[in-house]
């Protein structure tokens, strides 16, 4: 007979930032790849100082990648895309940013600020692979809301950057 473990509830992280701080339950049992690389960058302090470098209203937020100079942190590597876990990029969700490569995520994550429908998992073809939800902002959305209202532009190559950097202060776990 298979051997029973009681239900875990999944992790916790707090995101302290220079807009305010908010607070995201981590799918460990929907996305477990995902989470256990998310957590590892967490418990690293890997996050800490980074900042929000594309922020683009009524679509999402993304940050894990870039200092506030737009000098790119150097990630582990590359995961597993997890978007085949049935959970949907609704408005309030964590998910990993990726290149065109399926599973191409390291670092980078995005919360979405509406419900972004076409951002899910479709088939298994690189453009409807979609992206690996993985966590939801349980408190402190009106935060998230806040930093999608910054005013952006041109940085270099990049844009929909904060003209003042949304640092991330620290991420750390609370549960």
């Amino acid at each position: 007979m298979a051997e029973t473990h009681p239900a875990t509830a999944n992790p916790i992280v707090r995101f302290s930032t220079s807009t305010g701080d908010f607070s995201a339950e981590i799918f460990a049992d929907k996305a477990p790849v995902t989470a256990e690389n998310f957590l590892s960058y967490v418990k690293e302090g890997f996050f800490d100082g980074l900042i929000f470098h594309r922020v683009i209203p009524r679509f999402m937020i993304q940050g894990g990648g870039f200092d506030k100079d737009m000098k790119q942190k150097k990630s582990k590597a590359p995961i597993k895309n997890e978007a085949t876990n049935g959970l949907k990029n609704k408005s309030g969700t964590l998910a990993m940013a990726r290149t065109n490569v399926v599973d191409s995520a390291t670092s980078q994550f995005f919360i979405n600020v509406t419900d972004n429908d076409f951002l899910d998992h479709k088939n298994t073809s690189p453009d409807g692979y979609g992206y690996a939800v993985f966590g939801q902002v349980t408190e402190g959305m009106d935060v998230v809301h806040k930093i999608e209202k910054v005013r952006t532009g041109n940085r270099g190559l990049h844009q929909d950057v904060p003209v003042e950097p949304v640092v991330i202060h620290s991420v750390k776990l609370v549960s």
